[in-house]
């Protein structure tokens, strides 16, 4: 069974925009998903109208196979969704907040109080439960945002930018936190523009532009697709006079570092191997930017062809 079923789903606004064009995508029970796209391709709307915030305009959506047409409550009643903007009530408190969504779900009040403290203390803020939701920063609003979202404990769990304002180190705990729901068990779909993000976290990936499908595949596949990756190395030394790297082409950083482009089907041991040779020490090496976001600019490029 999938997660999520979209068929030929089309919005057009009343002022004749059409946000989404056809839109067909299916995503297991269990996956990590990603949806990326830049802004204004549709992202936002597709996730609307999964959450019932947006009316469509034709096509069919099913999520955990019920039609959420015909089934409308019973089909999102395992549904998670945290929007791109806060909507929360400043005056509660983080507990409150969490607690009273448990009741929109139908759990008894145990029930969401024991779902309340589960997801407060998994994403740091169960220290802060007692704060009013405006005195708390963006980060933890947005963290707050999540454990609403979950507090029904759903199968299914979308998120529109999710770390959006958030600090590193918040960032990184809020992954390892979707990495261990997504290992529960639970399909976990999210648009980010931090395309590191949908590297580290996601297996499959859809790309929407203009608001059309211009890509649904894994992220392996995707990063598969790319002819060249460059890498910076960082030099025990400056470099001095040319460096011949057999054919391979490379240039000149700040201060000790050099950047390589490696084609595809190369390896970085013939890198290392022509360092050596030439009497080059190498201190560091790192990629010059996320993989998956070299792959989603071409994947715009040649869609803009």
């Amino acid at each position: 069974m999938f997660a999520l079923e979209i068929e030929d789903l089309t919005k057009v606004y009343p002022s004749g925009i059409q946000a989404l064009k056809g839109i067909s995508l299916r995503v297991p029970e269990g996956d990590f998903f990603a949806l990326l796209g830049p802004n204004g391709a549709g992202k936002s709307t597709c996730i609307g109208v999964i959450s019932s915030l947006i009316i469509k305009t034709s096509g069919c959506i099913s999520i955990s196979g019920l039609d959420i047409d015909a089934e409308p409550h019973l089909s999102r009643a395992g549904l998670g969704v945290v929007a791109q903007e806060f909507n929360l009530n400043m005056f509660e408190t983080a507990y409150d907040v969490v607690f009273r969504q448990g009741g929109y779900h139908g759990l008894s009040r145990r029930q969401s109080r024991i779902n309340t403290e589960r997801y407060l203390r998994a994403l740091q803020l169960w220290d802060r439960r007692d704060l009013k939701v405006r005195e708390l920063s963006g980060g933890m609003k947005r963290r707050l945002m999540v454990a609403k979202a979950m507090v029904n404990d759903g199968s299914v769990l979308i998120l529109d930018e999710p770390t959006a304002g958030v600090d590193v180190e918040t960032r990184h705990a809020t992954w390892d936190f979707l990495r261990e729901l997504n290992g529960e068990g639970k399909t976990i779909i999210l648009t980010t523009h931090y395309l590191e993000e949908a590297e580290q976290l996601c297996r499959d990936v859809a790309i929407i532009n203009n608001g059309e499908l211009i890509a649904n595949t894994s992220v392996s596949d995707l990063l598969h697709q790319l002819e060249v990756e460059t890498f910076i190395f960082d030099l025990a030394a400056p470099l001095e006079g040319e460096l011949r790297l057999g054919g391979l082409e490379w240039r000149r950083r700040e201060g000790s570092e050099v950047e390589v482009d490696l084609p595809q089907g190369e390896t970085l041991n013939r890198v290392f191997a022509e360092f050596s040779r030439c009497g080059i020490e190498v201190i560091s090496m790192r990629t010059r930017a996320s993989r998956l976001e070299e792959a989603f600019v071409s994947s715009l490029g040649e869609y803009q062809q």
